[in-house]
């Protein structure tokens, strides 16, 4: 027989409930950004012994943790777009080191493991910005008849 519950305990049970489909909380969008800058400027300054990777202009766009804040997804783009695989394979090659000098600049309980993706936004855009411009768009976004009631 089920029995209601009552208390403390059933009131956590409910708010976690709530928040089944929300999306990240303010301490997982703030330790996101705490690495993404820790990640930019160590990147910047050539903190890393990869002379491969200190060659490389690596912008570091976002980066998310799950919600138990122990893996990190940095989304990342070479400037000028060129080498993205090669960028790639030398982030996962000195992930080690840069996951130390991470948890060196900022304060946590657990070193996140990190991951890395290259970030398509811009390439995104480019096509969003194609696609409204196309014919058939601006035809339907022209001023017509229905318009001027």
């Amino acid at each position: 027989m089920h029995r209601p519950c009552k208390g403390l305990k059933c009131e956590r049970m409910a708010k976690k409930s709530n928040f089944a489909g929300a999306g990240p909380s303010q301490r997982m969008l703030r330790v996101g950004e705490l690495i993404r800058r820790s990640m930019a400027e160590i990147l910047a300054r050539g903190d890393v012994h990869d002379p491969d990777l200190n060659r490389m202009s690596i912008t570091v766009s976002e980066v998310r943790v799950t919600p138990d804040l122990k893996i990190a997804t940095a989304y990342v783009l070479p400037l000028g777009g060129d080498q993205k695989e090669d960028a790639l394979a030398a982030l996962a090659r000195n992930k080690g080191e840069l996951r130390r000098l991470i948890t060196k600049k900022i304060a946590l309980k657990h070193s996140p493991d990190l991951r890395f993706i290259l970030d398509d936004t811009f390439d995104r855009m480019d096509e969003t910005k194609r696609l409204f411009s196309s014919e058939a768009v601006q035809r339907d976004l022209a001023p017509g008849l229905d318009d001027e009631a």
